[in-house]
Order: C-alpha cells, then sequence, then structure tokens
C-alpha cells in the first residue's frame, strides 16, 4: 500500500487505489485528475482554489467544512467532525483536528481530520492538529501526521499521538514547506524505534 501513497510536500499526499484521491492540495506541480479531494481546513496551504483546479475535472468530488466550500466551485460535499460519507465506494469520516496550546487552528472552528478506507487499509490524514484526547479512539493502518511544531505538534508530542493511535505505519508530514524540515521527520521515526514503522516519504 505505500508505493500507493505518494508525497507531494506538506499535507499534500496523492493516494491510488479505487478512486485517485488528493489531500489538501498546494503547490501542485503538474495537472492531474483527482477523483476525491480532501480539504481539512480553509487556510491558504490547505484550501487552495488554484491548486484544486489543477486536479479538478467534471467529476471530482471535494470534500471539506462549510468555510472551505466558499473558496471553491465544483461538486462539494460539506463534511462536519463526527460526520461519515461514501464517495464513490469510498468510505470518509470526518474527525476532529485542533490545536490544544496555541491560537491556530482552535476547536470552535470545526476543522478536521480524516478516516478513509483504501484498498482495505483505513487511512487517517490528521490535518493541522496537536496530540489530542480523540485520538486514542481512531482505528487506522496508516497515519499521515504533522510533526513540525509552531502550527501543529511537535515530533515529540507526535510520537506520543501515534502511540495513541497505535498504526500500523506512520508517515510525517507538514515539514519541509512552511515550517519544519526532514530532522523532524527524522527524530519522529528515531522515537517510535522498536515501537511503530515509520515511512519517511520522499517529496515528489
Amino acid at each position: 500500500m505505500i508505493k500507493d501513497i505518494h508525497w507531494l510536500g506538506h499535507d499534500t499526499f496523492k493516494i491510488i487505489g479505487e478512486k485517485v484521491i488528493y489531500t489538501d492540495p498546494f503547490k501542485i506541480k503538474k495537472n492531474d485528475k483527482a477523483d476525491i479531494i480532501l480539504i481539512t481546513h480553509e487556510h491558504y496551504d490547505h484550501c487552495s482554489p488554484e491548486d484544486v483546479k489543477k486536479i479538478q475535472g467534471p467529476e471530482t468530488v471535494i470534500v471539506a467544512p462549510a468555510d472551505c466550500a466558499k473558496k471553491l466551485r465544483g461538486n462539494i460535499k460539506v463534511i462536519k467532525v463526527g460526520e461519515k460519507i461514501n464517495v464513490g465506494g469510498i468510505e470518509v469520516e470526518a474527525v476532529p483536528s485542533y490545536n490544544t496550546n496555541k491560537q491556530f487552528h482552535t476547536k470552535d472552528k470545526g476543522w478536521v481530520g480524516y478516516i478513509f478506507t483504501v484498498k482495505g487499509q483505513r487511512i487517517y490524514i490528521a490535518g493541522d492538529t496537536d496530540h489530542i484526547p480523540e485520538m486514542k479512539t481512531f482505528r487506522t493502518d496508516i497515519a499521515l501526521l504533522p510533526v513540525s511544531g509552531t502550527y501543529v505538534m511537535t515530533a515529540e508530542e507526535a510520537i506520543r499521538a501515534a502511540l495513541d493511535i497505535k498504526p500500523k505505519i506512520a508517515i510525517p508530514m507538514h515539514y519541509g514547506s512552511i515550517v519544519g524540515s526532514v530532522s523532524d521527520a527524522r527524530k519522529f521515526a528515531d522515537g517510535l524505534k522498536g515501537k511503530i514503522e515509520v515511512v519517511i516519504l520522499p517529496e515528489e
């Protein structure tokens, strides 16, 4: 399954399975066609209308919180924390994503992470979040977790988050673009050695 997950930088992943799924498209380098676009929140580096257009076709379904939907055009499904929807046979669940010790992404905004199933594997994209208590309830095979600190959890906090979530594989993200560097990803991997497999994907 890992070979089907492509990291395009920051929080942008292209995941190829029954459908082509993109998460938070930002700084997209080449035009493509997504079947499903998952947007976690409305900050410019996650909800970028110009990047969405590069991968949006007439059939593309965008799943996003209400404040993002206002910025976008096309087939948009508005989702709230706790909701599950089926998009072209892919089950998508919105889970909480918020800061606990900073004010960039407050819980009252209702911004989300997603758990969705591709080829029988449950994949969690965290969005911009800290280590939150709800993570103990997430069941997921692959977790895509921010590690850079500043706006999201630090590598140390992400290690604790991964230990709560207990995925088979954890993939660090949210570094190397606006804040954070590969050293954050390495620190995350080192802290989980012998506990959870960490895969640091090359940026494509």
